[in-house]
């Protein structure tokens, strides 16, 4: 598998990343401000360690045979037309564009039967609406396993694509990994939800 990883700056809110093997998307890093130093932490480590990105953060090696392209230039259009139609999309996301990323092609190598039912679920749950981990587990056929859907949205390579910021605790916002609830809030607030 050849993985390209590019980088895309969103105005206000930083440099995000996108791993990408040109059919699929592998990870997605959302942008944070420059001045943050752990953008691209993951991104130089699987570089250093010819590793590609998989579920939960957790790094395996590639298959055999395969090599990792990590690019950091503009890809042509007759290069990678899916990434260059997906990097299209975040943009207008992130400049307040109500945009769907259902057709999005994501790999799903290595998800088990319940972490596909779970993403199945969430990528259900549209622009602009939100769901409790209940809801989430009981839309996935599986009730009374919301810790367990809460687990798999803090591991979401996907963001944006597998949208996890909107599922929230049945008391408040929930939580939202490192980058914090105001960033949650943000994107939310984005799609014209305010909690």
């Amino acid at each position: 598998m050849s993985v390209t990883c590019v980088s895309y700056t969103a105005e206000g809110w930083g440099v995000g990343e996108i791993w990408h093997d040109g059919t699929r998307l592998v990870w997605h890093e959302l942008p944070r401000p420059l001045a943050d130093p752990s953008i691209g932490t993951r991104a130089r480590a699987r570089r250093r360690t010819r590793e590609t990105p998989s579920q939960g953060g957790v790094n395996h090696p590639p298959p055999s045979g395969s090599t990792i392209a990590a690019k950091r230039s503009r890809v042509s259009d007759r290069s990678v037309p899916k990434l260059n139609e997906l990097l299209r999309r975040v943009g207008r996301y992130f400049e307040g564009e109500r945009v769907d990323f259902a057709d999005a092609e994501i790999d799903l190598d290595g998800w088990t039967p319940f972490q596909r039912d779970i993403l199945v679920a969430l990528r259900r749950v549209r622009y602009g609406e939100v769901v409790s981990y209940a809801e989430l587990a009981n839309l996935a056929g599986h009730p009374r396993a919301q810790r367990a859907a809460g687990t798999f949205c803090a591991h979401n390579r996907y963001p944006l694509v597998v949208p996890c910021h909107r599922v929230v605790s049945a008391h408040g916002l929930g939580s939202y990994g490192s980058l914090g609830l105001d960033y949650k809030r943000r994107l939310l607030a984005l799609e014209g939800v305010t909690l």
